[in-house]
């Protein structure tokens, strides 16, 4: 089918009510940028999920951040995104307000290349990041020990997304199908959503990022919901291969190894988060025993909004106390995270 048949079809669905998942933030952002909504039945309701690494990162682990900059001899690394996440006393950017040693990097990489240059200074990177960014900090470490750089520490909160899909599927009954994250799956590869197709018997189909790419995981979703049929397609061929990429997943399995973490809104899921192996702990900043997490104001709805059972719009926060420049739940304080895209574009 073409484009225009696919549309013509998703318009005129007037079945059951369908609940799609999109597991990506990028997704969230581009359903709205192509009008996706407009295009597609009111009945074939899509549902944001989990899907910025910044958004779920516990309090805990702001507070460490805080520690080091505030640190003499110390500077904290972070990519933007993590600028405003508050903790429990503030954000960095409160703490670079202060008078914290905070500096944004475009790569964990050229931390190392700052490191080696000023051998005084211990540079500690905030590791922030699902399956996509994970390799990026093991190529840092790597440089690390090939150089002998030694003033150089990971503070990570490094998460994969299957065991929070997974997590969805055993809480959330009501969702008919997910979008795959395209990114994250340029590294896992598409075969490992069949463990969960199969368990949970619901379909799981890899999406690109243009308009027609969504508009075709969306026909694919709902045919499969129709028919009966819980398969994994992979419809990002030109970057998604069924193994993955693996030179990166090889590198993420030298440095790193599953654990339990902390998802901000979640709670504890099992093997969600990556951890420096003990054979490279000398280059980790103290990732281990940051599962505190401050709770949420009772009309923050984030819990909801990460799992898909209300829209962003539909927390009484939303738009008014809680907003890109002074955000409060943690859905709102990154450009992926699902809060800050419904703002953006609906407000």
């Amino acid at each position: 089918m073409n484009t225009e048949q696919i549309i013509a079809y998703l318009k005129n669905y007037n079945g059951p009510e369908i609940k799609l998942m999109e597991v990506c933030g990028t997704h969230t952002a581009s359903i709205f940028k192509n009008g996706i909504r407009s295009l597609i039945s009111p009945k074939i309701k899509l549902i944001s999920g989990p899907g910025c690494p910044v958004c779920v990162t516990p309090t805990a682990y702001i507070d460490r951040c805080i520690e080091y900059a505030k640190k003499d001899g110390h500077v904290l690394m972070t990519f933007g995104d993590m600028i405003k996440v508050p903790g429990s006393q503030g954000s960095l950017s409160t703490a670079k307000g202060d008078g914290a040693k905070v500096e944004m990097m475009f790569s964990p990489v050229e931390v190392v290349d700052r490191a080696e240059a000023d051998p005084h200074t211990t540079y500690v990177i905030a590791a922030v990041g699902f399956e996509t960014t994970i390799p990026t900090y093991a190529v840092a470490m790597e440089e690390a020990l090939n150089r002998n750089i030694q003033n150089i520490k990971f503070l990570t909160a490094l998460k994969t997304t299957l065991p929070a899909i997974q997590w969805i599927c055993e809480n959330e009954s009501g969702i008919d199908g997910f979008i795959c994250p395209g990114h994250v799956s340029v590294i896992t590869g598409s075969k490992v959503y069949e463990p969960l197709a199969k368990r949970f018997h619901k379909p799981f189909v890899v999406a690109g990022f243009e308009g027609e790419h969504l508009l075709a995981v969306i026909y694919d979703l709902l045919r499969q919901h129709e028919e009966g049929r819980a398969e994994v397609k992979n419809l990002y061929q030109n970057a998604v291969k069924t193994d993955g990429n693996e030179k990166a997943l090889h590198l993420m399995e030298r440095f790193f190894a599953p654990g339990n973490a902390m998802w901000r809104g979640l709670g504890i899921i099992p093997d969600s988060g990556m951890y420096i192996k003990d054979e490279f702990r000398a280059m980790d900043g103290g990732s281990f025993g940051l599962d505190q997490d401050a709770e949420l104001a009772p009309a923050c709805s984030c819990p909801d909004v990460i799992v898909g059972r209300i829209n962003p719009n539909e927390c009484p926060m939303f738009g008014t106390v809680c907003t890109p420049t002074e955000p409060y739940g943690p859905c709102m304080v990154s450009a992926e995270g699902a809060c800050g895209i419904w703002y953006r574009n609906t407000i």
